[in-house]
């Protein structure tokens, strides 16, 4: 009996841990995938880009990390474009990076990715010098995988 009660106890943890384990990570891919953001245009669009650049797919052999899409900067915001599109995932930031080798760099975290796909505006902090930083960067946090880098192309 003594036995029975261990076995059920243990396995009752087990199912508890898979489960929230299995929700963590599945819960991106199966009901965040396909919210569409649609944000609109900083107001001082027109007049205030600052750079333009595109994600690519930071490495090719990988086919559930991808990116791809526009970017905009302004002094004020990073928009990224409405055909912007990331696969999904855990804990996605959008960072302005000088490099895109991140764990040797500086970076500045401009927040978390609302949704995958679509235009979504993040502000810039005040009294950046944005021509410091040469890249747009999507980066999940949890797991410290690059997903998409963007290079900047600055106005003059």
């Amino acid at each position: 009996m003594k036995k029975a009660i261990i076995i059920f106890f243990t396995g009752g943890f087990l199912g508890v841990f898979a489960g929230v384990a299995l929700g963590i990570f599945a819960y991106p891919y199966i009901f965040l995938a396909d919210v569409v953001a649609q944000e609109a245009a900083p107001a001082d669009a027109v007049t205030a880009k600052v750079a333009t650049g595109r994600f690519i797919h930071a490495n090719p052999s990988d086919p559930i990390h991808y990116g791809k899409g526009g970017v905009t900067v302004y002094h004020r915001a990073v928009r990224l474009e409405p055909d912007f599109e990331v696969g999904p995932g855990p804990k996605y930031h959008v960072y302005l990076v000088p490099d895109t080798e991140i764990d040797k760099t500086m970076f500045v975290d401009l927040g978390r990715l609302r949704a995958f796909k679509g235009s979504q505006n993040f502000n810039i902090p005040k009294g950046l010098d944005l021509k410091a930083y040469g890249h747009v960067v999507i980066w999940c946090e949890q797991f410290g995988v690059l997903i998409s880098p963007a290079k900047l192309s600055f106005n003059n």
